[in-house]
C-alpha cells in the first residue's frame, strides 16, 4: 500500500464512521419511539406483556424491565418468610489426597481421613454443627432480578418441600417393546454436489444451495426417496450469513425459504420432533412433500463428529462402521438422526427386564427436576487471567481427558431420594456423614474458602447470566450454592487444605448402576474402533474408524445430556400476515419481510426418560476429576490441584491448560489425561476465549510437529 492509497482509505474510513454514527442515532430514535409506544400501551387496563413482547420484537423480561407494572403477579409477590434452618457445618482437620472413587473403594474408609482428626500433639476438633440463619429469599420484580446475580432456588421448608420428594405418577423408563426402524440416508457435500447413497456416488447440480434446490436434486438422483440427508460439507444454511446480524437469523431464513412441492413437517401422531430446529451450526430442517406422506430431514453430519477433509463416502463408511460395531452389543441397534437420540434409544435397550427395576426407572417429580435443572451445571469453563497468572506464560500446555464422561457412569442415584435437612445431617455420626457425602447426592451448602488458600476454586457458584457459573477462589470468601457429592468430597479432601462446608439441605439417593451396562458397551465399541483407526492398512478406513470412534463418544456424551431433559424450547415460524397467531409467550428471534421466527419455552414434558439426577452426577464427577483424580495403576494423583499454584490458565470441560508440563501417566483409557498441546513460551496470557482457542490450536500443531504420536484426538 502506498501513501496515496493509505490516505484514500482513511477518508473512506471516516465516511463509514459518520454513517455508523448516523445509523446509531437513527436506531436510538427508533428504540426510543418503540419504548414510548410500549409505555403508552401499558396504560390500557387489559394490556399484557405477553401480547406486547412479540409485537415489539422483545422478550417478556425486556418488556417488563421497561414497564415493571406489566410484570406477572408471580414475579412481584413476596415469598412467605420461613423459620431459619440450622445448617450442619463440616470442618476438616488436615489436607489429604483426593481420590477418584471406584467400585472397589469402601465408602467409610475412602473419606474417613478427611473427617477424622490427625494424630498430632494439638489435634483439631471433630466435625461440629454450627447454627446460622438461612437467608429468606423474597421475590422481586423482573427489572430488579436482571440487575443482580442469579439466585439459586431452594427446597421449601416443611411439608411443602417434603412433597417434592416423590416421583411423577405413571411415568417411568421401561425397556422398549418395539424394534426401532432405520431411515434411508444419503450423504451430500453441498460444496461439490457429491451425493453418496449406499454404494452409489452421483454428482448433483445444487444451484444456490437452497432447501428447494437440494431436495429437488436429491430426489431426482434417488427416485426411491430418502428420509434423511446428511450434509457433510458446505453448510448451505450459512450462505447468506453476511446479510443477517446473527448466524441464527441466517439459518432460520434458509430453513424457512420456500421449497416448491414441500412444506414444513408438522409432525405425525405423537412425533415430538416436528418442525425445524434452528441452531447456528447444526440445524435440522424437517419437510413433508405436498399431498404426500413422504417426510425428510436435512441435518448436519457435524452433530456426530468433525467432518473436515472427509468425503461423503468416508462419512458413509464411518456410519456403517458405527452401526456394525454397535450391532455386536445391541442386535437391534439403529443409527438415529442425532447422537443424543441414538444414545438414549440404546440405553433403553439395557433397562433390565427382571429384578428390582423390571418395572422401569421412575421419573422424579417436576419440582425436583426443575431444581436439578437450575442448580446442576455441566462442564467447567473458566479462563484465569493476570494477575492470577503471569502476563507472559512460560508455556501453555494442554491436558485433555480421554472419553472423560465414560469414567463416571459406574454409579448413579436410583429410587426416590431422601431429603437430608441440616438438622438431620447434624444428628448423624461421622461415619454416616461420610457415607452420605460420598454417596449419590446433591447438596445445598454454604461454603467458605480457607483463609490461606492460593489455588483455583473448587465448587461452582452462581454468576450473573442464564445458567452461568464461576468458581470462587479468594481466601475467606463465603458463598451459598448447590453441588454434587464428588465435588463436596473434593472440597473436603483435596491435597492442599480442606474447605469449610455447611450443609443446608440435600437430596440423597440410593446407589445404583442404571448407566453401567450401557456405558460399558459403548466403551468397548469405542476401544474397538480406536484400535482400527490406529492399525487399519487403508488410510480411508482408518479415517472412517476414527470418525466412528468420535461418534461413539458423542453418543455417550450427548446421551448423558439428554437425561437432563431441560425445559423444551420450541422454535416456530409464522407469516407476517398472521402476526396475531404468534404465541403470546413467544420471543421473537428473527424476522424478515415474509416470516417471523420465534421461540417459546414449553416447560417439562412427560418424558419417560428424564433423569437429570444421572446427568448431574456424571457432570459433578467430571468437574471433580479435573481437580483431582487417582490413577490406581500408577498409585499417583493427577489434576489441576496437583499442579503448582498459579500454573492453571484455563479449564474447558474435559481439559486443563497449564504453564508447564506434568508427569501424568497416560494409558489411553477413559478419564486419562492426554498431553494434547504444548506451546513453548514466552506466551502472552490469553484474556479472552478466542485468544485461548487460538493458542490452543497453535500448541496442538506444535506438539504434533514435534512428536507426531504424542498427541491425537481421542
Amino acid at each position: 500500500m502506498d501513501a496515496k492509497t493509505y490516505t484514500a482509505a482513511l477518508g473512506e474510513l471516516r465516511v463509514l464512521r459518520d454513517d455508523i454514527k448516523k445509523a446509531q442515532a437513527a436506531l436510538a430514535r427508533l428504540e426510543a419511539e418503540r419504548d414510548k409506544k410500549i409505555t403508552m400501551l401499558a396504560d390500557y387496563e387489559k394490556a399484557k406483556a405477553e401480547r406486547i413482547a412479540p409485537a415489539a420484537g422483545l422478550s417478556l423480561a425486556e418488556v417488563v424491565s421497561r414497564v415493571p407494572k406489566l410484570a406477572p403477579a408471580t414475579l412481584t409477590a413476596d415469598a412467605t418468610p420461613t423459620e431459619p434452618v440450622q445448617p450442619a457445618t463440616v470442618t476438616e482437620s488436615a489436607p489429604v489426597q483426593a481420590t477418584e472413587a471406584t467400585e472397589a473403594d469402601e465408602v467409610p474408609g475412602a473419606l474417613a481421613p478427611a473427617l477424622t482428626p490427625q494424630s498430632t500433639a494439638d489435634p483439631e476438633p471433630r466435625p461440629t454443627v454450627e447454627p446460622a440463619p438461612t437467608p429468606v429469599t423474597i421475590a422481586a420484580p423482573a427489572s430488579a432480578l436482571m440487575e443482580r446475580e442469579r439466585a439459586l432456588p431452594s427446597i421449601p421448608e416443611g411439608p411443602d418441600g417434603d412433597n417434592w420428594f416423590t416421583h411423577t405418577p405413571n411415568l417411568a423408563s421401561t425397556h422398549p417393546n418395539f424394534t426401532q426402524q432405520a431411515r434411508t440416508t444419503v450423504f451430500l457435500d453441498a460444496t461439490t454436489g457429491t451425493l453418496v447413497h449406499r454404494d452409489r456416488t452421483t454428482q448433483l447440480g445444487l444451484g444456490n444451495g437452497s432447501v428447494g434446490e437440494i431436495l429437488t436434486a436429491v430426489f431426482h438422483a434417488v427416485p426411491e426417496g430418502a428420509e434423511r440427508i446428511y450434509i457433510t460439507a458446505g453448510d448451505p444454511w450459512h450462505r447468506d450469513a453476511d446479510r443477517h446480524p446473527y448466524l441464527k437469523d441466517a439459518v432460520a431464513a434458509w430453513l424457512n425459504a420456500p421449497a416448491p412441492g414441500w412444506h414444513t413437517d408438522t409432525g405425525r401422531g405423537k412425533d415430538r420432533m416436528a418442525g425445524h430446529f434452528v441452531h447456528p451450526r447444526n440445524p435440522v430442517g424437517r419437510y413433508q412433500r405436498d399431498n404426500s406422506e413422504h417426510h425428510v430431514e436435512i441435518r448436519s453430519a457435524g452433530e456426530w463428529f468433525d467432518t473436515t477433509g472427509a468425503t461423503p463416502a468416508i462419512v458413509r463408511d464411518a456410519f456403517v462402521l458405527l452401526w456394525t460395531t454397535l450391532r455386536s452389543h445391541w442386535p437391534d441397534a439403529v443409527i438415529m438422526g442425532s447422537p443424543s437420540q441414538t444414545g438414549r434409544d440404546l440405553w433403553t435397550r439395557t433397562i433390565p427386564e427382571r429384578g428390582q427395576f423390571a418395572d422401569g426407572y421412575p421419573v422424579l417429580s417436576e419440582e425436583l427436576r426443575g431444581l436439578l435443572h437450575a442448580t446442576a451445571g455441566q462442564g467447567r469453563t473458566e479462563l484465569i487471567t493476570p494477575p492470577q497468572v503471569p502476563d507472559q506464560l512460560p508455556a501453555l500446555v494442554e491436558y485433555d481427558r480421554t472419553f472423560a464422561y465414560a469414567k463416571h457412569t459406574w454409579k448413579s442415584g436410583v429410587g426416590t431420594p431422601r431429603r437430608i435437612t441440616a438438622t438431620t445431617f447434624a444428628t448423624w455420626s461421622e461415619k454416616e456423614q461420610t457415607k452420605a457425602l460420598f454417596g449419590c447426592g446433591h447438596w445445598h451448602v454454604r461454603v467458605t474458602v480457607p483463609t490461606n488458600w492460593n489455588h483455583v476454586g473448587i465448587l461452582p457458584a452462581p454468576a450473573p447470566g442464564d445458567r452461568a457459573w464461576h468458581y470462587p477462589a479468594t481466601a475467606g470468601t463465603t458463598f451459598t450454592t448447590w453441588a454434587g457429592g464428588p465435588e463436596i468430597y473434593t472440597a473436603l479432601a483435596n491435597p492442599l487444605q480442606p474447605w469449610k462446608i455447611e450443609i443446608l439441605d440435600g437430596l440423597l439417593f440410593d446407589d445404583g448402576k442404571p448407566l453401567d451396562d450401557w456405558s460399558r458397551k459403548l466403551k468397548e465399541a469405542w476401544s474397538r474402533l480406536t484400535a482400527q483407526a490406529q492399525l487399519h492398512g487403508d488410510p480411508a478406513q482408518r479415517t472412517a474408524a476414527h470418525l466412528a470412534s468420535r461418534a461413539v463418544r458423542a453418543i455417550l456424551l450427548y446421551g448423558i445430556g439428554s437425561f437432563a431433559q431441560r425445559p423444551r424450547m420450541v422454535t416456530g415460524s409464522t407469516p407476517r400476515t398472521m402476526e396475531r397467531d404468534v404465541p403470546q409467550d413467544a420471543e421473537i428471534i428473527a424476522f424478515d419481510d415474509h416470516h417471523i421466527t420465534w421461540q417459546r419455552p414449553t416447560g417439562f414434558t412427560r418424558d419417560p426418560h428424564a433423569h437429570p439426577e444421572w446427568a448431574a452426577g456424571v457432570w459433578s464427577s467430571a468437574r471433580a476429576a479435573l481437580l483431582s483424580q487417582r490413577m490406581r495403576e500408577d498409585n499417583t494423583y493427577v489434576g489441576a490441584l496437583h499442579a503448582p499454584p498459579g500454573s492453571v490458565v484455563a479449564f474447558r470441560t474435559d481439559a486443563v491448560y497449564l504453564t508447564g508440563p506434568q508427569n501424568w501417566p497416560y494409558h489411553g483409557q477413559p478419564g486419562d489425561y492426554l498431553h494434547k498441546g504444548h506451546l513453548a513460551g514466552p506466551v502472552p496470557a490469553p484474556t479472552t476465549e478466542d485468544e485461548l482457542l487460538n493458542l490452543r490450536d497453535i500448541g496442538r500443531a506444535a506438539l504434533q510437529h514435534r512428536s507426531p504420536h504424542s498427541s491425537g484426538e481421542v
